[in-house]
């Protein structure tokens, strides 16, 4: 087994910045800003062929008040899931009252603690531990996780204390059947609760306050032994309000979640019905291609007037896009949340169908027999054959001839029948048109040889 590492620390001693050098890779946000990691964020990495786990904390906050407790909680549940525990503390800033408060909790732990001195670039190593001491932890190490130096070092005495793996650990790749699914939505419609209803534990911090994610948080988990990966995102706002510059990677971070997910659950809030903003949200997942299931939340304790608004507010926003299935649920108190996950298998499925060109040609040949396409001048678009360009969304080319001259209204009248045939739910559908080349084309007036040829025996057939 992989040995588990949590980082843990008080906020903004570079943690995250570790995370993404243990890593190598740029999953956590990292920004000289304190409190900016909340939830637990976990990533694979390795030294030479020994591999490990690392957890990235919010850290144990200096208070117990506010987003500080659940914080806290988050990184104690990290703690306690770990083979050894990587104690981050800043070099420059020194030994701080928070850090004691820190180190009395973990020296009681029965596992391994690394006390780790941070941001020791440009300051002698033995000065900037010197106050550490004090901790009472054997082990100290000065790093800059910044530069990475030192980090190897630490790696190779923290896994030092592990067996080595019998076999060099192949890399592990999702399932094909993995469902990747990233809850997005604005600040506080309840993504995490939803989350967490899901999981059935707390894995991901809930607080009454806008933003309080900041990260795009992956959760892998199975459910009916299907394996599914969970993408919690920050909540998005309207461009217009997104002033913090923390906010803005957070903003970047979700978008890119939708890249990353083949479906986009977007979590609505009942109250407000369907905003200006939950539709550029959709327009978005739809442009990036991704299958879409809408859930409207909190629809617990409204007023069936109220509830009949939302409804038709949902009916008149969506006209656009008549296919994105609206589920109505409560993640607080989980009405309506086990059956959210047959709209996303369908949309799964519908998004990863796979097909053959002969069924995909004669279900064309049938559209075109009873709706032809319109003549564009003297001529009219003739389609020949289609199959499947591809998945997620799923893709029909169509080959033909002249289908540059087919209007966008009868694209559409494609798009909806093969929808219907295909029996396409909760995905978006795109069409390829391609036409044929033409052999002949700037051959009009040019002549080959044995047409010169022939012409000359008749003239001089004629002349005779």
């Amino acid at each position: 087994m992989k040995p588990v590492l949590a980082l843990v620390g008080r906020p903004n001693v570079g943690k995250s910045t570790l995370f993404n050098r243990l890593t190598r890779t740029r999953d956590a946000i990292v920004a000289d800003f304190p409190g900016l990691t909340r939830d637990r964020q976990y990533g694979d990495g390795k030294l030479g062929e020994r591999p490990y786990t690392v957890v990235d904390t919010g850290g144990i906050g200096e208070s117990e008040e506010g987003i500080d407790r659940p914080m806290t909680d988050q990184a104690r549940l990290a703690v306690g899931e770990a083979d050894a525990v990587l104690f981050l503390v800043d070099g420059r800033a020194g030994l701080t009252a928070a850090d004691q408060q820190v180190a009395n909790e973990l020296r009681r732990l029965p596992k391994p603690v690394y006390l780790v001195v941070n941001k020791t670039d440009g300051l002698d190593p033995d000065t900037a531990m010197a106050d550490f001491y004090a901790l009472g932890l054997t082990e100290v190490l000065p790093i800059a996780a910044a530069h990475g130096r030192g980090v190897r070092t630490l790696m190779g005495v923290v896994l030092g204390d592990f067996p080595e793996p019998e076999q060099p650990a192949e890399p592990v790749d999702y399932d094909p059947n993995t469902v990747r699914v990233a809850v997005l939505g604005r600040p506080n419609v309840g993504k995490s609760t939803l989350i967490n209803r899901i999981l059935g534990e707390e894995r991901v911090i809930v607080f009454d306050h806008a933003g309080t994610t900041r990260d795009s948080i992956e959760v892998p988990f199975e459910r009916q032994d299907r394996p599914y990966v969970l993408i919690d995102t920050a909540g998005i706002r309207r461009r217009g309000k997104v002033h913090e510059t923390i906010e803005k990677f957070s903003v970047i971070k979700a978008l890119q979640a939708v890249e990353a997910a083949q479906v986009v659950l977007l979590v609505v809030d009942a109250r407000d019905g369907i905003t200006d903003q939950d539709l550029h949200l959709i327009g978005y997942t739809i442009e990036a291609g991704r299958s879409l299931v809408v859930a409207v939340n909190k629809w617990d304790n409204l007023e069936s007037d109220h509830k009949d608004w939302v409804k038709r507010e949902v009916e008149r926003r969506l006209h656009f896009a008549p296919w994105v299935k609206v589920h109505y649920i409560s993640a607080l108190h989980g009405t309506g949340v086990g059956d959210l996950f047959a709209f996303v298998e369908r949309a799964w499925d519908s998004a990863f169908i796979k097909l053959n060109s002969n069924t995909l040609t004669r279900m064309l040949e049938d559209i075109t027999r009873s709706h032809p396409p319109p003549r564009s001048g003297r001529f009219r678009a003739k389609l020949r054959y289609a199959h499947l360009g591809g998945s997620n969304p799923p893709t029909v080319v169509i080959h033909g001839n002249r289908t540059e001259s087919l209007p966008n209204s009868y694209q559409r009248y494609l798009e909806n029948r093969f929808r219907e045939l295909l029996k396409i739910e909760g995905s978006p559908i795109r069409l390829e048109l391609k036409s044929g080349d033409n052999p002949f084309e700037g051959r009009k007036n040019k002549l080959t040889d044995r047409q010169i040829k022939r012409k000359r025996r008749m003239m001089r057939h004629v002349k005779k």
